[in-house]
């Protein structure tokens, strides 16, 4: 995913987080103008959603993959992605690329808990990518390719705490490093910046469907409840 903006910006400083007082200035309006529906599931990206319906927000490297990891679970209303966790306000895609506003790429997963739990959803994502590689998944190397899970509930973070905690125990056993996953809450980590329209659903059929996919991941299966 990386290759074209490797090629344009390399990938010197790639995997330095920037410090806020450096980081582009970014623009006031939004990239994403025009929301449009969800190209799969028909629905908002942007909401409002049906009541009861949480948002926990999901990085794992590449966010085309991992967007369309989440669309296909059943109980997910929609799924969006955008730049979260960073300084620069409303950056473009060729900027998140530079790793030069802070942000990590990141999927937006709206879901009816009633229907999926988010220990549901945090087993997919700690099995869906290597949450120990730090600036990188695979040959993806950059802080915008940061695992990270940004929570809007106490639920969430319980959730969060509780799974990291299980997988990075079956982790270390194996001998893999420590969990790098920036863990905290969405208010702390900042807005999320819907990326541009052809970034949304980007592997879906009406799109990209042959597209790029991060495969990057440590094999290892989430521990089973005691």
């Amino acid at each position: 995913m990386n290759s074209i903006f490797d090629a344009i910006f390399g990938s010197s400083g790639k995997t330095t987080m920037i410090a806020p007082e450096d980081a582009l200035p970014g623009r006031q309006s939004p990239v994403l103008q025009t929301p449009r529906p969800h190209t799969v599931l028909g629905t908002s990206i942007t909401g409002p959603w049906p009541e009861g319906t949480r948002v926990l927000y999901l990085a794992m490297g590449c966010f085309w993959g991992a967007e369309e990891i989440f669309w296909q679970v059943p109980g997910v209303v929609s799924t969006a992605v955008g730049y979260m966790g960073g300084t620069t306000p409303n950056p473009t895609y060729e900027e998140a690329c530079t790793a030069r506003t802070g942000h990590t790429e990141t999927a937006l997963v709206a879901y009816d808990p009633a229907k999926v739990t988010e220990e549901e959803l945090l087993k997919i994502f700690w099995e869906r990518h290597d949450p120990t590689q730090g600036y990188r998944q695979g040959n993806d190397v950059g802080t915008q390719y940061r695992s990270a899970v940004y929570w809007t509930t106490p639920e969430q973070e319980q959730a969060v705490r509780d799974t990291a905690a299980r997988y990075s125990a079956v982790l270390e056993a194996k001998g893999y490093d420590p969990v790098t996953t920036e863990m905290r809450p969405a208010a702390e980590a900042g807005p999320f910046y819907y990326a541009e329209d052809y970034h949304q659903q980007y592997l879906s059929p009406a799109k990209n469907p042959n597209g790029y996919r991060c495969h990057a991941t440590t094999g290892v299966p989430f521990p089973s409840a005691a």
